[in-house]
């Protein structure tokens, strides 16, 4: 449904502030406990527009939104970096074959591998919504980056995404040379569901003894579906900022409505007693929200368990904030330092 032209002409001034913000030449550190204010007039710019809870629809109905506002990103100021090649393809799945976007920076033959999973809570999210993430990834990390666009449920439950994420996986790094990737180099990485399904794999990869990873990069993973209820979950589940607990509780009802799953730990990675011997990660937590304190908790527990870990918390910082880089100041600082760590962590 097309919303009210009114609730537009309501938005503009929210808009125009948080556009006049881009124009500030520096923005100091953000300490703890203060909103990002481009965050704020974003968020209740959005909130005059009208948010409808995701469990008021269908799951189409979510996916044609979330697609949505990715159009609705490109036309505001949203970074959507030029790259040197995109391309379409398909990767060989355990029952059908995954659709996936090969994005490279140049002409060279052998440069660091990210395979990328979308977000979107399992439920939404394709190629188009991860988008202007790879394009980011591949050009300022030069890296060549394949997005990878697994089923959704509620069609297709647990365990289907964690298959086809693995399947593709395994394939890429055995077919890393025709990607342009270097077998050697290659990272895992995703945005929520997305860095849970980066953070399975790597288990996975562990516990097969293939395929070798050189690291992991979990953007605001969902990583404990189990347990709903620690203090980031308490602080900002009533709240819209991106991801609100009622959202959660949907996004689980249809990728696992058995709810013993919720233990296993290819859906809560968190859970996983041993955590030795898995690929150095970056994880990182926006401070404003939900996930924020499993996020944590995981790159405690690496630690503990010897894997070299780099923690960044992005204080000021909603769910989903790295898909507003150019609209979002802080957006765009924080995700060139995740591109620093990118680079440092593919030996670039």
């Amino acid at each position: 449904m097309i919303p009210n032209p009114l609730l537009y002409a309501r938005f503009i001034p929210y808009y125009l502030r948080l556009k006049l913000l881009n124009l500030t030449s520096r923005f100091p550190p953000l300490p703890g406990g203060v909103l990002d204010e481009q965050t704020r007039l974003l968020r209740r710019g959005q909130e005059v527009l009208g948010e409808v809870p995701l469990d008021q629809g269908t799951p189409q109905q979510a996916r044609d939104g979330f697609r949505n506002s990715i159009g609705i990103l490109k036309n505001v100021g949203g970074i959507f970096e030029e790259v040197d090649s995109v391309r379409e393809m398909t990767i060989p799945g355990p029952a059908e074959a995954i659709p996936a976007r090969l994005y490279l920076p140049g002409k060279d033959k052998a440069y660091p591998l990210f395979i990328l999973f979308h977000g979107g809570g399992w439920v939404i999210g394709d190629l188009e919504t991860a988008d202007n993430l790879a394009r980011f990834i591949c050009r300022r990390a030069e890296c060549a980056v394949l997005s990878v666009d697994y089923r959704l449920a509620p069609e297709h439950c647990f365990p289907t995404a964690v298959e086809e994420a693995f399947a593709a996986v395994a394939w890429a790094v055995e077919h890393a040379a025709e990607l342009s990737g270097d077998p050697r180099r290659v990272l895992v990485g995703g945005d929520s569901a997305g860095g849970n399904l980066a953070a399975v794999v790597a288990q996975m990869a562990r516990d097969k003894g293939a395929p070798k990873l050189a690291g992991q990069v979990l953007l605001y993973a969902g990583l404990d579906a189990a347990n709903l209820d620690s203090p980031s979950y308490q602080e900002f589940g009533g709240q819209s900022l991106g991801l609100p607990k009622r959202d959660v509780e949907w996004f689980l009802d249809q990728y696992t409505p058995v709810l013993k799953e919720r233990c296993n730990p290819l859906v809560s990675p968190l859970l996983e007693k041993d955590l030795q011997g898995l690929p150095p990660a970056l994880v990182v937590t926006a401070e404003y929200d939900v996930l924020r304190d499993e996020g944590e908790a995981y790159a405690r527990r690496l630690q503990e368990a010897g894997v070299p870990v780099k923690l960044m918390r992005c204080n000021g910082m909603i769910h989903g904030f790295l898909s507003l880089v150019g609209l979002i100041r802080r957006a765009t600082g924080y995700f060139d330092q995740v591109i620093d760590e990118i680079r440092r962590m593919a030996g670039g």
